[in-house]
């Protein structure tokens, strides 16, 4: 089956890409939402522009869709995109890396249902814990480049999700019920390398800025 992937360069939209070309589907393009509203109900943020790296070391077309990220009407925009990828890829099908958020899921699932396309969510209520270990397991290099809740601060930018890690996540989740994954919004991620892609990207520069528990890194990548 042709797809396309709703991917913002994070842990989530690229293991779930990785998942469905393991399955034998066809990963015919890309779609990367860029918001101007950083607190978008819909769409990753940080470094979202760095996605065209990602999408030149994968060797597959992306499609870059702009929304002003107001709550509701960006889907339109999503939609706009996602008829783009079907007119010009004849994608078949729309996969996403949601694993809780029903708000994201069910909305993107009724832009599917309109269009006539079938919609994967291969990670969806995938244990956190699980889903961070797989990523272990399957070669994946992914580092945290935003933080949004407490007790998490500036020094969690730039950490690299490994067993360390885990256990830190673990421990956070049973002492503030912060999930291990970042699924609530607690932190966001971005891939420099995996299975998909043919060299591992490296960062060349970095800025970071922020205050309290919320903290966010925007990164120049090779």
């Amino acid at each position: 089956m042709k797809c396309v992937v709703l991917f913002s360069g994070g842990k989530d939209s690229t293991y779930a890409a990785y998942l469905v070309k393991k399955q034998g589907h066809e990963l015919s393009c890309l779609i990367s939402i860029i918001s101007e509203n950083p607190e978008s109900y819909m769409f990753h943020t940080p470094s979202i522009t760095k996605v065209k790296k990602q999408a030149e070391v994968m060797n597959i077309p992306l499609i870059i869709q702009e929304t002003k990220g107001q709550k509701e009407e960006e889907l339109k925009d999503l939609k706009k995109a996602i008829q783009k990828a079907k007119s010009e890829y004849k994608i078949e099908s729309v996969v996403t890396g949601a694993v809780e958020s029903v708000y994201q899921s069910s909305r993107i699932q009724k832009i599917c249902d309109k269009l006539g396309l079938e919609c994967f969510n291969p990670i969806w209520k995938k244990n956190q814990l699980e889903l961070l270990q797989d990523l272990i397991k399957d070669n994946f290099k992914v580092l945290i480049i935003g933080v949004f809740a407490y007790p998490l601060d500036e020094s969690w930018l730039g950490k690299e999700i490994n067993e360390d890690f885990i256990k830190e996540a673990a421990t956070l989740h049973e002492k503030y019920k912060i999930n291990p994954a970042g699924e609530g919004g607690e932190f966001e991620s971005f891939v420099l390398n995996c299975p998909l892609f043919s060299r591992e990207l490296k960062i060349k520069d970095k800025q970071i800025q922020g205050k309290h528990n919320s903290w966010k890194m925007e990164i120049g990548i090779i």
